[in-house]
């Protein structure tokens, strides 16, 4: 496709909203709220994370990018979502859907191959704990996470350039709330399956690939807590692993479920659904799953609260 001058003013049209004013201002306020809590809870662990001196460890170095990207992730869909819901044209250029995609798929990826990074620092820390300090040092944490956001972008860049290089039908509906890769692809007027199976290596880069690294990373932390000779250390190691292994189930098993699959099996209904869980629901509950079960981590928000209220008191 050329990217002339009336390419790139092409507005598609969302269908996935509400029709009744009611409607739309009810979600306006449900999203609302759930958007300010993903915003909030994530600044709080950076926050925490930035101040607390005791969380300055490689392990809290990494959730603290994790929450930073999760606040991008979700601030390139949910204002415009929220914004939607509230005008009557539900409408998007050509130019400005393939930029939401580029970074919504971008940050997505950088989540899955920061998840990875996460595995590896716990693969460290359980299996070569003496050798801990001198593998995860400040240098490869911080190259660590500028290798994941530089190449979730850019396997982004690269498959946001390959859908919007084919043709497009003269139909301009996109059934869902933004612009995603299956909702769009459906308006590419050439079934080809090449096209389908560029976007299948795509995003098996992006998704199988590190969960392969994430898998393998447990199976050796697994069989390093079995050795482990006491109960209390083995809980005490294992604890560490929890709230991360939670959130991969929940991070992969939506992004599969959406990306790792044939076009044929697309329903809009369903697959609006899952997006809002991957969009709305897994930034909300990363914040309560790593707080909640880390003591650590309630003690330092519960100081930078307190903090924040005293300051305000005087």
């Amino acid at each position: 496709m050329t990217w002339g001058n009336h390419t790139v003013l092409i507005e598609f049209v969302f269908l996935a909203y509400p029709s009744h004013p009611e409607l739309c201002v009810l979600s306006f306020l449900g999203v609302s709220l759930v958007y300010i809590f993903i915003i909030s809870g994530n600044v709080l662990i950076v926050v925490a994370i930035q101040t607390e001196a005791q969380l300055h460890s490689p392990m809290y170095y990494f959730l603290g990018s994790l929450s930073g990207v999760e606040i991008g992730y979700t601030a390139v869909v949910v204002p415009h979502i929220l914004a939607n819901f509230l005008q009557s044209q539900k409408t998007i250029t050509m130019l400005g859907c393939a930029t939401q995609m580029i970074f919504f798929i971008g940050f997505g990826s950088t989540d899955c191959f920061l998840l990875a990074v996460m595995a590896y620092d716990r693969y460290v820390a359980i299996c070569h704990p003496l050798q801990y300090p001198l593998f995860m040092t400040r240098t490869l944490c911080v190259r660590l996470v500028i290798a994941s956001v530089v190449i979730g972008l850019f396997l982004s860049l690269q498959l946001v350039a390959f859908i919007f290089s084919l043709p497009f039908c003269q139909t301009r509906s996109i059934e869902h709330f933004f612009c995603d890769v299956p909702p769009v692809m459906r308006l590419v007027c050439t079934n080809s399956h090449i096209h389908e199976q560029s976007v299948l290596v795509a995003a098996t880069l992006a998704i199988a690939v590190p969960f392969v690294l994430i898998t393998t990373s447990y199976v050796f932390i697994v069989a390093a807590l079995i050795k482990i000779p006491s109960a209390a250390g083995r809980h005490r190691a294992f604890s560490t692993c929890t709230s991360h292994f939670t959130v991969v189930l929940l991070q992969y098993g939506c992004c599969a479920f959406m990306y790792l699959r044939p076009s044929s099996s697309y329903y809009p209904k369903q697959d609006q659904l899952i997006a809002l869980v991957y969009t709305l629901g897994t930034p909300l509950l990363n914040p309560l799953i790593y707080t909640l079960r880390n003591s650590e981590m309630k003690g330092a928000i519960r100081r930078v609260l307190t903090r924040n209220c005293l300051s305000q008191n005087n």
